[in-house]
């Protein structure tokens, strides 16, 4: 699950309400759960604005820009796998 969120920053940072609209078949828990996880594993980071209302950003670390092309193919093998 976490790859869908990858996918979702590529190369651009989102803010965390963009994510949501973006996924809106995710519930706010999953969401902030996989985006801790993310973090975790050093692929994602997150950029806390001392703003009101509060401004958060996402991106993908180096780490996470060196997966991505990985991901790219990985989706293109399943949109094979979609076709009738």
């Amino acid at each position: 699950m976490a790859t869908l969120h990858h996918f979702q920053l590529g190369t651009e940072t989102r803010r965390y309400g963009e994510l949501r609209r973006m996924i809106p078949d995710i519930s706010e828990k999953v969401l902030i759960q996989e985006l801790k996880a993310l973090i975790e594993l050093g692929v994602l980071e997150k950029k806390s604005f001392n703003e009101v209302p509060p401004r958060v950003e996402y991106n993908l670390t180096a780490r996470g820009l060196k997966v991505l092309p990985t991901l790219y193919q990985l989706t293109s093998v399943g949109e094979v796998f979609l076709e009738p």
